[in-house]
């Protein structure tokens, strides 16, 4: 995303309403060459972590671990460099997407330090889950431990 180009926004909202308890380490996912995405209210979304940081279009992503599912309380806009928090958490920052199963839904890859899974990090269904603006070529950050 072009900075000068990269007006404020609002932080997209959401909820959890699943909980993924995996990782893998020879997943495949593509990242798509969109670097932002609109979203409507009432989506469902999946959430996947990963410790490669390659934003470029066509990337292979491997090492993930899965979060969960979301489900979006707002419209707005998602961009790589977002910050995503789960609850009081940080978990990292938008990577980019992975469209493998749409329409159904798109995987929302999150870099962070380590590929970390919803166990990992204590969730539970109807946490309040947000994509707060940040910068593109942001990189995640090491999760909170749970209530940080």
């Amino acid at each position: 995303m072009n900075p000068a180009e990269d007006g404020p926004k609002r932080v997209v909202r959401g909820s959890l309403v699943k909980v993924l308890v995996h990782r893998r380490t020879d997943r495949g996912m593509r990242v798509e060459e969109h670097e932002a995405r609109c979203v409507r209210r009432g989506e469902v979304h999946e959430l996947v972590t990963t410790d490669q940081w390659d934003p470029g279009p066509g990337a292979t992503i491997d090492r993930v671990g899965f979060l969960g599912f979301t489900e979006l309380l707002c419209g707005g806009v998602i961009d790589r460099g977002d910050l995503v928090r789960i609850g009081d958490t940080t978990v990292g920052t938008v990577l980019g997407f992975d469209a493998c199963h749409l329409p159904n839904h798109y995987n929302i890859l999150i870099h962070a330090a380590r590929p970390v899974s919803g166990t990992d990090l204590g969730l539970r269904p109807e946490t309040a889950v947000t994509f707060i603006q940040g910068r593109a070529g942001d990189q995640g950050t090491d999760p909170a431990p749970p209530g940080a």
